[in-house]
């Protein structure tokens, strides 16, 4: 019977059997010893002596056989909803999925009422949609992993200390309790300087409320007070509820007379962070990183043309984070099952929803800013901004990309460096 098998239905034996060979009792050896001969035409030692050695290393390519092949996981979702998840996806602002699972159903309405998803038509349909809004964050997640990537520039910091009124301003820590109510922003400059800070190049302007997540973005010429001061007055009349505070990190373009005393004028108190501790602003630094470097990039701009296009695109983008995108906030710290000091979060919500919770708007401006939300087109948002950053790339991908060149020293040696040349007789 032994003779009748082939080497690789005896390496599948083998591997069957080697690992509870090696646990067995001596007599139960014995006993799998004779199955083994009996199977295979094996001599008794030859067969000891490959059971012994497949028990110590883990299946080969020989002896991988023995193993099951591993299935494929059925779809759950038919290819139709994945299609159309796609597209929600791109139209959302590429949002994970513990916050797109939460916007579902409001960008499939916006995106329906702007006839961008008709049933029957480009794979959409009742069916779909329900599809989609039965996902779980970690489908979704799973579903869109091809689509994603990441960009690998990298920008510098322009922080530097401003040490004239800093001993005269408050501090706020990491941790620190503020305003139970909206009004208390996080507020920071990001620098389109590209590889280096020579020259006079762009700055964005980024306010973030840390009690709903509102955002406020604008690129300005430079950190010039009077440029400062026009940005932060533009946040005053956009924003649509009052500013009670900002906080600020130590830089100089905020902590001069000018910025201090048009806070003092408009009563809105001012607090600043601790050196070098980017955790007391952790609200705002985050969005340094998926708001302003996601959508402009780490390129250079230092012309009016690209600051132009720039705050076109912040338009857009402020309401695709104020109005469609939900975020966490943290409200506490607890314990994992070891016992570990972590974070808690709150259920994610947009920032309208967590405006609207707070009771501070009065009808009318409620009124307002849902019929905005209602009008707005997630998709048309989504193509508008891809065609703005495009521009960004035509304006200024070839111009950054010859500074990063610039700096990268020669790879040839100076041929005439320590060589004494006569001089002609």
């Amino acid at each position: 019977m032994g003779s009748e098998l082939t080497m690789a239905s005896r390496a599948e034996v083998t591997t069957k059997f080697a690992k509870q060979y090696a646990h067995a009792s001596k007599k139960d050896k014995g006993a799998l010893l004779d199955q083994v001969v009996a199977v295979t035409g094996w001599s008794r030692d030859n067969a000891r002596r490959r059971l012994t050695a497949a028990a110590k290393q883990p299946p080969g390519r020989g002896r991988s056989v023995a193993t099951r092949p591993s299935r494929p996981r059925r779809p759950k979702f038919s290819y139709d909803a994945l299609k159309v998840l796609q597209r929600v996806w791109a139209a959302s602002g590429s949002q994970c999925g513990k916050y797109l699972v939460v916007g579902m159903p409001l960008l499939l309405d916006l995106m329906e009422n702007a006839g961008h998803l008709t049933p029957g038509l480009d794979h959409y349909s009742p069916e779909v949609r329900r599809e989609l809004e039965a996902m779980s964050a970690a489908t979704i997640d799973r579903y869109l992993k091809p689509a994603k990537a990441k960009d690998q520039l990298r920008g510098k910091s322009t922080t530097t200390s401003g040490p004239l009124l800093r001993t005269s301003i408050q501090i706020r820590k990491a941790g620190d309790e503020v305003e139970a109510e909206p009004g208390f922003f996080e507020v920071d400059t990001v620098a389109h300087c590209g590889p280096h800070l020579k020259g006079e190049f762009a700055r964005t302007v980024n306010l973030t409320c840390v009690h709903t997540g509102w955002t406020f973005t604008r690129s300005i010429r430079n950190n010039a007070e009077k440029h400062i001061l026009a940005a932060l007055g533009e946040a005053v009349e956009q924003v649509p509820f009052a500013i009670s505070g900002m906080d600020f990190d130590n830089g100089s373009e905020f902590l001069n007379h000018g910025v201090v005393g048009w806070a003092g004028d408009l009563g809105i108190y001012f607090t600043r962070g601790r050196p070098y501790t980017k955790n007391d602003q952790a609200t705002i630094e985050s969005k340094n990183g998926h708001l302003v470097r996601k959508y402009a990039y780490y390129y250079r701009y230092d012309t009016a043309a690209e600051r132009k296009v720039l705050n076109h695109l912040w338009r857009l983008v402020d309401d695709q984070f104020n109005f469609l995108k939900p975020t966490k906030k943290p409200t506490g710290w607890g314990t994992d099952r070891a016992g570990r000091r972590t974070r808690t979060y709150d259920d994610p919500a947009t920032p309208l929803n967590r405006l609207l919770r707070s009771g501070v708007l009065s009808p009318a401006q409620e009124r307002e800013l849902l019929t905005h939300r209602d009008h707005l087109d997630p998709l048309d948002i989504a193509r508008r901004i891809n065609d703005l950053q495009t521009r960004l790339r035509v304006l200024a991908r070839e111009k950054t990309e010859q500074l990063y060149l610039a700096q990268i020293p020669s790879a040839l040696p100076d041929v005439r460096k320590g060589i004494n040349v006569k001089k002609a007789s």
